[in-house]
């Protein structure tokens, strides 16, 4: 089993489809490439102050509005603007709407010193007031065509709220501003267009963008791949246990749910077919394997960048945090896998078919120590600016001596052109989305909508949390993850913190994980819909199944909140403790989901006997994930003790039922080795 076979156009065309990119003229194809090394001259002259490109890096604001400038104008390029018409070749007037955000953007990076030091965003001439009008309006149509109708419907409400601020119902109702005091805020202060978000994307961001494209296209994914198959492959479920391997490995490098999908699951999908499993089943564990690898150290996707902003950390705690979370998704995930394997006595692949563990190390050992580098420079240098840069010009050296993964010039042309579409995309929805954190700023709402939060729960913590779960999903829905996450930061999470007074990275990470759930999530799931394109199977059929199999995500946030030892924060025993009782609830939980249970068998043969054994094994897992004291009214002795009760009737039923049942169910109940 290799990933020769596979054409390397299938991936990129998949991803086409999907993101409704177009292609370009041959003509203008250089593009792209010619954005991204402008963009990466500009920013590695800023992080490293290297002073030869000081008329565009010379002020962090001006450097900012370059990035916009130049990136903004291919999403006119490449999106259309209507999906539709995707396949249509680029119209006039969206080179006219290209050249125009060009123009525009080259007006403020010109003026970028008079902004700042004579106060444009309060007090502007009128050509920079008419720039601005135009600056918002190419904004929001850029975040629609990249991000869709409901991210642009809420970011163009969101701007214009500080117009009618003074006449909205009470619980929102603030300071009111002039459409020209909005503009010029908008886009010349830097709280909003200029704000966090792009300033998270602009100092962090570009560089793990640049290093998870080139190592995809240096053949990181293939080689991750490969080695899950070589390891895991011939197990029983084999490879669904390699998509959670090679999807979680490349998920927490290439920051994209979408990208892993397409990428892994071409191999893992027609594989798990291979063996047995349905369509819908084999595209949920991919929807599901590689919406866990975003939010998987070292990397994880934009978000997370965008956190360290608002948390003023370095990004290292932001990824150190992550660590336990998402070895407790991923292990509920295998658990599931597994238990549907046995269940169903679905044996791996032939070892005659799969690559040699030795050769496939061989072959690509430099892409781990690669990784190495980066996890050494981001948790122990806390270099997290640079790592990437430093991790990419490695990673391109060793490369080149690799006879099988060896660069060309149109190796190099696909590389480049694949990271200004991913900028592209990326910048109009951030750049959109601070218009949303500069309408609360403007208004002063973004100080007492958390308040109001408060006032609404009755001070109560249990409540407020529910209430933030519930508001992260549907925005999750509507919105990008990164755009819901940026809202609820500003209006949500102060709530939490000072109503509740819970830890600010447990509440942060805890909206991040619930916005996360709209790519499992139907009626949306986007991760799930993409995994469905590749595995020819039913969407919302799809989206079920990987509902059902990450289903361990949904508590997983409620467990951190309540303990933040589950996110680094406390001593290294308490931590260690936790750890181990969270690990047991979630066997038990994962194992309850799929009704067999390791060491036991099948959880009851027959509906009469399985329902209440799988609802007691259920009952025990949630109680020992549980963390005890606080807002929890029992002890940890105390839900232990509980779960136990729960825990050992389920076995002896589990048992009994497997003992009276007849010859074939009593062979399906027995455990499986894997």
């Amino acid at each position: 089993m290799t990933t020769a076979n596979i054409p390397p156009e299938s991936p990129r065309q998949l991803k086409e489809k999907v993101t409704h990119v177009r292609p370009l003229p041959t003509a203008l194809r250089w593009i792209p490439g010619a954005v991204t090394v402008v963009l990466m001259a500009m920013t590695l002259d800023y992080l490293f102050n290297l002073g030869w490109l000081r008329f565009v890096t010379g002020l962090e604001t001006q450097f900012y509005y370059a990035v916009v400038a130049l990136l903004l104008p291919l999403v006119y390029l490449l999106w259309p603007i209507l999906p539709s018409r995707q396949h249509l070749p680029v119209p006039w007037y969206d080179y006219l709407l290209s050249a125009a955000t060009l123009v525009v953007g080259s007006y403020f990076v010109y003026h970028a010193e008079s902004i700042l030091e004579r106060g444009w965003a309060f007090a502007a001439p009128d050509t920079a007031i008419l720039a601005s009008y135009a600056w918002w309006l190419l904004i929001v149509e850029a975040a629609r065509r990249a991000g869709g109708w409901p991210i642009a419907m809420i970011v163009a409400t969101f701007s214009l709220y500080p117009l009618v601020a003074d006449i909205v119902p009470g619980p929102i109702q603030a300071f009111p501003s002039t459409l020209e005091e909005t503009a010029m805020y908008h886009t010349m202060s830097t709280e909003s267009i200029m704000g966090v978000p792009l300033q998270a994307f602009a100092g962090l961001v570009i560089g793990f963008l640049v290093f998870g494209v080139v190592l995809q296209k240096s053949g990181g994914g293939k080689f991750f791949i490969d080695l899950a198959f070589a390891l895991l492959g011939h197990v029983r479920g084999g490879p669904a246990k390699v998509s959670i391997f090679s999807s979680g490995l490349m998920g927490s490098m290439s920051g994209s749910v979408i990208s892993n999908v397409l990428t892994t699951g071409v191999l893992s999908i027609p594989a798990m077919r291979r063996i047995g499993m349905g369509r819908s089943f084999a595209g949920g564990v991919e929807a599901c394997a590689s919406t866990g690898g975003v939010l998987m150290p070292p990397v994880m996707g934009a978000t997370a960048f965008v956190m360290a902003m608002f948390l003023d950390v370095p990004y290292a705690a932001v990824a150190l945090a992550a660590v336990i979370p998402s070895i407790l998704y991923f292990l509920g995930l295998f658990i599931q896998i597994d238990a549907y394997a046995a269940r169903h006595d679905i044996k791996g692949l032939p070892a005659v078919e799969l690559p040699s563990v030795v050769q496939t190390l061989k072959e690509g050992w430099y892409f781990i120590f690669v990784f190495a580098l980066l996890v050494w420079m981001l948790l122990v240098m806390q270099r997290e600016a640079v790592a990437p840069f430093y991790a990419t010009a490695l990673l391109l050296v060793l490369n080149q001596f690799s006879r099988r993964n060896r660069w060309g010039l149109r190796e190099l042309g696909e590389s480049l052109s694949s990271a200004a579409k991913l900028f592209a995309e990326l910048i109009a929805i951030l750049a959109g989305v601070g218009m949303l954190v500069g309408a609360l700023s403007m208004t002063g709402l973004s100080g007492t909508i958390a308040n109001d939060f408060i006032h609404i729960a009755g001070g109560s913590v249990p409540l407020l949390l529910i209430m933030g779960a519930l508001t992260s999903f549907v925005l999750g829905i509507g919105m990008t993850v990164t755009a819901a996450y940026i809202f609820l930061a500003v209006a949500l999470a102060p709530a939490l913190i000072q109503g509740g007074g819970l830890d600010p990275m447990a509440v942060h990470m805890f909206i991040l994980y619930w916005g996360m759930l709209s790519f499992i999530t139907p009626p949306v799931a986007l991760g799930a819909f993409a995994a469905a394109t590749v595995a020819g199977a039913r969407p919302m059929a799809t989206g079920l199944q990987a509902m059902r199999l990450g289903s361990v995500i949904y508590f997983i946030p409620f467990l951190f909140v309540l303990n933040p030892a589950l996110i680094m924060q406390g001593e290294v025993s308490q931590i260690g403790l936790v750890f181990i009782q969270a690990v047991i609830g979630i066997v038990l939980f994962a194992s309850a989901m799929q009704g067999y249970l390791i060491g036991v068998g099948r959880l009851g043969i027959g509906v009469l006997h399985e329902i209440p054994a799988r609802g007691l094994v259920l009952v025990a897992g949630l109680l020992f994930a549980l963390p005890g004291g606080g807002m929890v009214p029992l002890s940890q002795i105390e839900l232990v003790g509980s779960a136990m009760a729960a825990l050992l009737p389920a076995m002896l039923l589990a048992r009994w039922s497997q003992r009276h049942a007849g010859p074939h169910a009593a062979k399906m109940a027995h455990p499986i080795d894997s």
